[in-house]
């Protein structure tokens, strides 16, 4: 039986409200802070649409007032599930933008894990937004998605925390120097830090690690220096040599 839900945002963010539009409204946009490669046919009842891992999901346009509000929704299954996004865009002095973000839809039924884990992934994307916004303004970041199974989600932790050279408890605001094998060294800052999610900002990107509770680590990086060519084989040999 599907089951309805709704988790309502608002976050201020540190761009003008075009600079926003740009970010959530078209697809280089998304990808310098989201998830995977996307695309947006930038009109009512046009087809947005997001590649991950292989995988594309696609959504249709319900509403589209430049500078002011987007919505989405996608089709229905057969159980009734069914995702939908509206975007409210709202300057304000000083050159910032009040972002609201309102999330509904029907979910399965196994709602409540899925309910939980958007609840608490939200948080975290828009925080990716502000550092996006913040640090790489007027930029392209190029998407780069790996995953790797892991024996847990606290063996994926330690692995990460190891393979990037970390302290632990990893704590915000910590200096990173990493030397992945295989990759260019890291050299920057932890910018987040939670049960899930480490993420580190350094001057060419912005670098997320998930340990999953399905066992599932995964990596959502976006990268914004003029050397991205092969960058997802090579961060996706290195997980799966840390993982093995």
């Amino acid at each position: 039986m599907a089951h309805p839900f709704e988790i309502e945002l608002e976050t201020t963010l540190p761009a003008s409200p075009d600079q926003v539009w740009a970010a959530i409204a078209t697809g280089p946009g998304i990808d310098s802070w989201f998830m995977g490669r996307n695309e947006v046919e930038p009109r009512a009842g046009g087809v947005v649409a997001m590649e991950t891992g292989g995988h594309r999901e696609e959504a249709v346009i319900t509403a589209y007032e430049p500078g002011k509000r987007l919505a989405t929704r996608s089709g229905t299954t057969d159980d009734g599930r069914f995702m939908a996004f509206e975007y409210l865009v709202e300057g304000r002095d000083q050159s910032s933008t009040v972002l609201r973000v309102v999330h509904s839809g029907m979910l399965g039924d196994d709602w409540q894990d899925e309910y939980d884990a958007l609840r608490r992934g939200w948080p975290f994307h828009l925080h990716t937004l502000g550092e996006y916004l913040a640090h790489f303004p007027g930029r392209t970041g190029v998407p780069v998605f790996a995953a790797a199974p892991g024996p847990s989600a606290a063996a994926i932790r330690a692995a990460f925390v190891r393979g990037l050279s970390l302290p632990d408890p990893v704590v915000v605001g910590t200096p990173v120097h990493a030397e992945p094998a295989g990759l260019p060294p890291l050299d920057g800052e932890v910018v987040w830090s939670d049960d899930e999610r480490i993420a580190i900002r350094t001057a060419g990107g912005l670098y997320s690690f998930h340990q999953g509770f399905t066992g599932l680590a995964l990596m959502f990086h976006h990268l914004f220096g003029p050397d991205t060519d092969g960058a997802e084989t090579a961060w996706q040999h290195w997980l799966t040599g840390l993982l093995a």
